[in-house]
C-alpha cells in the first residue's frame, strides 16, 4: 500500500518546480559561455552526455526494464524518435539563437508555448476552446504581426521554437513513459547519429574534444548535468503539485530569460518591440486567469 503524501509534499513539489523553471531560464548563461562552438556539436554532445546520466539514473531505480520494452515495440520506436527529432530541432534552434545575440527572442518562443498548445488542441485534437481562449490566441496573433512589421522579417527564431515545443508536447502526450525514461530512449535512439558525428568531427580535427581549451572540453562534458537536472526536478515537482500551479509556474524560465536578454546581454528592446510583447504578455495573462477561474471547485448545490 502506498505512503499517505505528506502534508509538505505540494509545497516541495512547487518548490522542485519553481526550481526547474528558474534554472531552464539561466541556462542562457551555460550556452553562451560555448559561442565558439558549432551548435550542431554542442547538440551531439547534449543527446550522449544527458544518455550516459539518464541510463545511469534509470538503471540506479531499476527502470532499465521500462528502456527494453520500449525499444522492442516498433511503434514505440517510431513514435519516440519523431519526439526525439522535434527536440532536437528545438535544441538546435534555441542554442543557435542564444549564441547569436537573440535570447530576448528566444524567451518570446517560450511565452509563446502555452498559446501554441490551446491553439494544438483546438485544430489538432478538436479540444472546445472557451471564448477567453479565443481571445488569447488572437491577442497573442496580434503581437506577432506587431513583431513583424517592427523587425520587419518574421520572429522566425520564437516561432520556431514555439512550433517545435509544441509539437514535442503533442507527440510526447502519446508516449507511455516517464520524463526521465522519455529523454532517455529519444537520445538512445539519436545516439548513432551523435556519436558518428562527434567522430567525425574528432577525425578531421575539428571536434572540441581533444582539441578545445580545457575550460571548454569541461563545460561540453557539463551538458548531460544541465540537461537531466532540471529535468529531475520537473518529474519530481510534477508528481505533487496541480497542472495549473505547473502551468503557472512555467512562465518562471522565459521571464528569467527575458531578463538576462534585457540586463545582462543588453540587447536592444525598442518601444515597438516592447507593445508586440504588451500583447503576447496579455494574452498570457487572459489565458491564465482563464485556466484558474476553470480549475476552481464548483459549489454544492444547496438541497431543495
Amino acid at each position: 500500500m502506498a505512503a499517505p503524501a505528506s502534508s509538505s509534499d505540494p509545497l516541495r513539489g512547487a518548490g522542485a518546480a519553481a526550481l526547474c523553471y528558474f534554472l531552464w531560464g539561466l541556462v542562457p548563461l551555460y550556452w553562451t559561455r560555448l559561442s565558439a562552438v558549432d551548435p550542431v556539436e554542442l547538440i551531439a554532445h547534449r543527446h550522449v552526455w544527458s544518455l550516459a546520466l539518464l541510463l545511469g539514473l534509470l538503471v540506479f531505480q531499476g527502470g532499465a526494464a521500462e528502456i527494453r520494452s520500449t525499444l522492442r515495440d516498433p511503434r514505440a520506436v517510431g513514435l519516440n524518435l519523431l519526439n526525439a527529432t522535434f527536440l532536437t530541432g528545438n535544441w538546435l534552434v534555441y542554442v543557435w539563437g542564444v549564441n547569436t545575440g537573440h535570447v530576448i527572442e528566444c524567451s518570446l518562443g517560450y511565452f509563446l508555448v502555452p498559446l501554441v498548445n490551446v491553439a494544438a488542441g483546438r485544430w489538432i485534437l478538436r479540444e472546445h476552446l472557451r471564448r477567453a481562449q479565443w481571445f488569447a490566441i488572437a491577442l497573442a496573433a496580434t503581437g506577432v504581426v506587431l513583431m513583424f512589421v517592427q523587425l520587419e522579417r518574421p520572429p522566425w527564431i520564437a516561432l520556431a521554437l514555439a512550433g517545435t515545443w509544441g509539437a514535442y508536447s503533442l507527440s510526447r502526450k502519446r508516449s507511455k513513459l516517464g520524463a526521465i525514461a522519455g529523454l532517455a530512449v529519444e537520445s538512445l535512439l539519436l545516439a548513432p547519429v551523435a556519436v558518428g558525428f562527434l567522430a567525425w568531427q574528432f577525425a578531421r580535427g575539428h571536434g572540441v574534444l581533444g582539441h578545445a581549451a580545457p575550460g571548454v572540453q569541461g563545460l561540453v562534458l557539463c551538458s548531460g548535468v544541465v540537461t537531466a537536472v532540471p529535468l529531475l526536478l520537473f518529474a519530481y515537482g510534477a508528481k505533487r503539485i496541480r497542472l495549473s500551479t505547473l502551468g503557472l509556474l512555467q512562465y518562471l524560465a522565459p521571464t528569467v530569460q527575458f531578463m538576462l536578454g534585457i540586463w545582462v546581454y543588453r540587447e536592444p528592446f525598442p518601444l515597438s518591440r516592447g507593445l508586440g510583447f504588451a500583447f503576447i504578455w496579455a494574452a498570457l495573462a487572459l489565458y491564465t486567469a482563464d485556466n484558474l477561474l476553470a480549475a476552481r471547485p464548483k459549489p454544492a448545490a444547496t438541497p431543495q
